[in-house]
């Protein structure tokens, strides 16, 4: 039985845990399967950018929810982030979110390690701020109830940095003898979670970070696991677990609530991308039969990454003029590929079977 030694620390975090008790393997070896088959049918898709366009920004929006942030999928898919464009406070804030996830991963991508200074600038995308690491002391947790003080993470700004560098360290180091990735997984996330390295968008970064992880470890190619909606199904389940441990040690639960998660969203997540698999398929011999001179990969991939799509969109994402992307819209609106709504003065298209998959 492996212990897990990591954080020399003043948190609540004992030098050594035993995390590897019989119920902990059972679930990891069913939290391995299904992550495994996730990561394998991920590849069926053409387009990486979009499973990150439409899975990545369900995870945003439930992850957002979980700190009372709420929008809805039609002001998330109306809006624009590269053109400054938000239906609401909120869907800007989830479009961040989704950004900074990109950011981290596009980070991840390049150097294969993820270090203190991506973490950062995953943050300050998804706060829109430098504010950086906590300097001043006074930040404490408190119950949204009763408003009593939960939990006072370290206050030196001093602290916080050792604790963040030692945390990189543990974050990227995959040796031999070292316990299973999505154990040490769980530990980081709670040691990121009582560090409570920023001012805000602590619980939005680290959620973030669990993605990463995954892929940094090799078990996922694309940060698409929809971890967030397991959470958000019960928050209250989520927040008890992490206060356990800093009270009276309670590692095995946590572990074990967090491995759950895995398998479960991966589940759920593997037969979404299947149906969004299926319909792409299905959706590509229809316009190459009904609409032949029209049909390209890259407008059925827009059609898909873009579930409100736009006439900017496929301008952007065909290089073609303004005309050009009117016409192909018109034609697919009129074929019944998409429907036609007017906001405003824009015109969207909705890829009405694509929104009942991912609102299911």
């Amino acid at each position: 039985m492996h212990c897990i030694c990591l954080f020399m620390s003043p948190l609540p975090l004992p030098a050594s845990v035993e995390l590897e008790a019989p119920v902990i393997l059972r679930q990891l070896a069913r939290s391995h399967r299904f992550l495994a088959e996730l990561k394998g049918s991920v590849g069926t898709i053409p387009n990486e950018l979009i499973l990150i366009d439409t899975l990545a920004l369900q995870e945003a929006k439930a992850s957002s929810q979980v700190e009372n942030i709420i929008t809805t999928d039609d002001e998330l898919y109306r809006a624009d982030r590269t053109a400054n464009e938000y239906p609401s406070a909120a869907a800007k804030e989830v479009l961040n979110y989704g950004a900074a996830l990109k950011e981290g991963f596009r980070r991840l991508q390049q150097q294969r390690v993820l270090r203190l200074e991506d973490i950062l600038a995953i943050q300050a995308t998804l706060e829109g701020n430098d504010a950086g690491l906590r300097k001043v002391p006074g930040t404490t947790l408190k119950n949204d109830q009763t408003g009593e003080v939960v939990y006072e993470p370290p206050q030196s700004a001093v602290e916080v940095e050792r604790l963040m560098d030692n945390f990189v360290v543990y974050l990227n180091r995959d040796e031999l003898g070292d316990p299973d990735a999505l154990i040490r997984m769980a530990v980081l996330h709670h040691q990121f979670e009582s560090i409570h390295p920023f001012y805000d968008g602590n619980g939005r970064t680290g959620r973030i970070l669990n993605l990463l992880h995954l892929v940094l470890h090799g078990l996922l190619d694309l940060p698409v696991l929809y971890l967030s909606r397991y959470i958000l199904r019960d928050k209250a389940e989520y927040y008890r677990g992490l206060q356990a441990v800093r009270e009276i040690g309670a590692w095995e639960p946590w572990v074990l609530y967090m491995l759950r998660g895995v398998e479960e969203t991966a589940r759920e997540t593997l037969a979404l991308v299947e149906k969004i698999r299926a319909l792409m398929a299905e959706t590509k011999q229809r316009m190459r039969r009904e609409l032949p001179k029209l049909y390209s990969q890259d407008l059925l991939n827009n059609l898909f990454r873009h579930p409100y799509t736009k006439i900017e969109f496929v301008e952007r994402d065909l290089s073609v003029g303004r005309l050009t992307a009117v016409k192909y819209l018109n034609a697919l609106q009129k074929a019944g590929f998409v429907k036609k709504i007017k906001v405003s003065r824009t015109n969207f298209y909705l890829n009405e079977k694509l929104l009942r998959l991912l609102s299911q």
